[in-house]
């Protein structure tokens, strides 16, 4: 090999190496990343230094029936949530983002505001509500008098609201799908020096 081809070589393994660094690794690391986040929606946790588990959602709690009860927290027919993690590659870099609205609040979790409208079909659940707390058939008279549990109260009042809008705060726990991750840091770095690997041994 003369000192020409030497210089033309390493110039090439050079070309090959900056490629893959500002174009080829963020698209094959932010393939992974999003792999790797979806797979979280699955695991019911997020995946940091092992499985953080999620807090489940109330609808998985007992046996209750019904078609949304059969998915995991977080997941449903549609997967709209899971669905919407992508990643947008650029020089040397990636972006992994999710672009639904509420993906943020259960990423990392806090305080939620809503003020519903209240409307005859709302009262008319919150009536069937507060009969089904008391265990009675729907329209049987109450005793003024009587002792009623803490739920059926709530929904007796909802039912006789005068207001047309509701305050309602509650907080949302944290169920991180998406962030810094032991594990995908780990896999991309070993696949970077297996991408490295290649260039250097191959002709």
């Amino acid at each position: 090999m003369t000192l020409k081809d030497l210089k033309d070589y390493l110039s090439k393994k050079g070309n090959q190496l900056e490629d893959l660094a500002r174009r080829r690794m963020p698209v094959i690391a932010g393939q992974m990343a999003v792999s790797h986040f979806k797979s979280n929606f699955r695991q019911s946790g997020f995946v940091n230094n092992g499985l953080q588990a999620w807090k489940p959602a109330k609808r998985t709690e007992g046996k209750k029936k019904g078609a949304e009860n059969n998915y995991k927290t977080l997941t449903s027919g549609r997967n709209h949530l899971m669905s919407s993690i992508s990643y947008i590659p650029h020089d040397s870099s990636v972006l992994i983002k999710n672009d639904v609205p509420y993906a943020s609040i259960h990423n990392e979790g806090g305080q939620v505001n809503s003020h519903p409208t209240v409307t005859p079909k709302m009262k008319k659940f919150a009536w069937a509500k507060y009969y089904e707390a008391l265990g009675v058939p729907k329209g049987t008279k109450v005793h003024k008098t009587l002792s009623i549990p803490e739920d059926a109260a709530r929904w007796r009042a909802l039912a006789l609201t005068k207001k047309t809008k509701l305050n309602i705060q509650y907080l949302m726990p944290k169920r991180q799908f998406i962030g810094e991750s032991r594990e995908l840091t780990d896999k991309i770095n070993a696949k970077w020096e297996q991408e490295i690997e290649k260039i250097i041994h191959n002709s």
